[in-house]
């Protein structure tokens, strides 16, 4: 499976696992910590625990799952995750694959079948685990991932529906569309996007993976790029048609709207940010779609984050100009703070047009270098006091599309463009 390269926001900090894991001693706060001997794995995951310094009694939690060639500690580096359970007190699992694709198994039989083994297996007992540990709210655990690890969040809800409350999958495929059954791991139709299915057969799949449970299932977040080229976009598609079905709700949106520039955004069964399901669009965007803010609005989905709506343009305005040569161009970009309180640290979203890659720049960090990219403020210039801009750019190579991108959001809000 084809990796999704993720920025590296911070370094890890791990620590050796506490001699008392065996008994659920409690890890250390406000660190990525592995725990080991945390019940049955069959096959051999890794488990690592970020547990906040402000951890709330009996903690929701949140399984943050990696993408093919990841791991536990790259998605905590890699998404904000750990940051929003500073703030609001949720414990975060991070499982990690220890075979050489470092890919999940959302492929076999073992996989697609409640306690039939492997991966699933060994995430519900790293659930188990905490749930006891922390007493944690068994009416709050969540699943989320990028790439593999979106197609493994609908695996979890499909095997373990009266486990989790929600998921939001990241660039995935429907729960059953890569399943094999030669031991590959790899599926070409279903990644190519041309596994299509009514919506109940789709369902069907995932109930035939508990059959006989009658019980509530959890609400499902979808994101997907329309120019996803490793998991096409038809997958979105049938994704909607999958969980709609599953929770029986019709498959015309009782909601559409536009949360920012170039995402459509369609909920189902409602019209509230908890309806059951809730499907955004990105228009350009390829398969690395993940950038800052998006896990807040997963939040907001699983009902953890700040209540009332999700921010509005307004709060930014960024500028952007090129000039360019043959091959090449250079960027020039301002992002001014117009919101009413200061800006500490920031990280600034936007699509390089097609055909365009950074080779190097300044004023912040870029990741990656094409596509979806991220610019993290540099050390010097991470404060934006009201009504005050920085300046930052890149130089890049492109293939005749040599603008400037049309659309920005700073820590996820989306800005005005001028």
């Amino acid at each position: 499976m084809v990796a999704v390269l993720l920025p590296l926001l911070a370094a890890v900090t791990l620590t050796a696992p506490p001699a008392a894991a065996a008994t659920r001693a409690a890890v250390p706060t406000a660190t990525l910590t592995e725990v080991t001997n945390f019940g049955t794995n069959p096959s051999n995951l890794q488990m690592y625990l970020y547990v906040p310094a402000g951890v709330t009694a009996h903690p929701a939690v949140v399984v943050a799952v990696h993408y093919c060639t990841g791991s536990g500690p790259a998605m905590y580096n890699g998404t904000e995750w750990a940051q929003l359970a500073d703030t609001y007190g949720f414990v975060v699992i991070y499982p990690s694959v220890t075979r050489a694709s470092k890919c999940f198994d959302v492929s076999s039989p073992q996989a697609l079948k409640r306690g039939g083994g492997s991966d699933p297996v060994g995430i519900k007992s790293m659930i188990d685990w905490v749930t006891r540990t922390y007493s944690a709210d068994t009416g709050k655990i969540f699943a989320t991932g990028i790439s593999s690890g979106a197609m493994m969040t609908n695996v979890l809800l499909g095997d373990y529906p009266d486990v989790f409350a929600a998921g939001a999958a990241f660039s995935g495929v429907p729960f059953g569309c890569f399943a094999t059954t030669d031991g590959s791991e790899w599926n070409s139709a279903c990644a190519n996007g041309t596994v299509t299915h009514t919506p109940r057969e789709w369902g069907d799949l995932v109930r035939g993976a508990y059959p006989g449970y009658t019980g509530r299932r959890p609400r499902m977040q979808l994101w997907h790029g329309t120019d996803d080229a490793t998991l096409r976009y038809p997958n979105f598609g049938e994704e909607i048609k999958q969980w709609t079905d599953v929770l029986g709700v019709g498959q015309t949106p009782a909601a559409t709207d536009t949360p920012a520039s170039g995402w459509t955004r369609t909920r189902y069964g409602s019209t509230g940010d908890q309806a059951p399901v809730e499907a955004i669009s990105l228009q350009g965007v390829g398969h690395n779609l993940y950038t800052y803010g998006m896990a807040s609005r997963a939040l907001t989905f699983f009902g953890l984050g700040a209540s009332g709506p999700a921010p509005q343009p307004g709060a930014c305005r960024v500028t952007a100009t090129t000039s360019a040569w043959s091959t090449g161009l250079t960027a020039s970009v301002t992002v001014t703070n117009t919101g009413t309180t200061t800006i500490n640290g920031w990280q600034l979203g936007f699509t390089l047009p097609a055909g365009q890659t950074i080779t190097n720049g300044w004023g912040a960090t870029y990741a990656p270098s094409s596509g979806a990219v991220t610019a993290t403020n540099a050390s010097y210039d991470g404060t934006i006091a009201p009504n005050a801009s920085v300046s930052i750019g890149y130089q890049a190579n492109h293939t005749g599309n040599s603008a400037a991108p049309a659309a920005f959001t700073l820590n996820g809000t989306a800005c005005t463009s001028s």
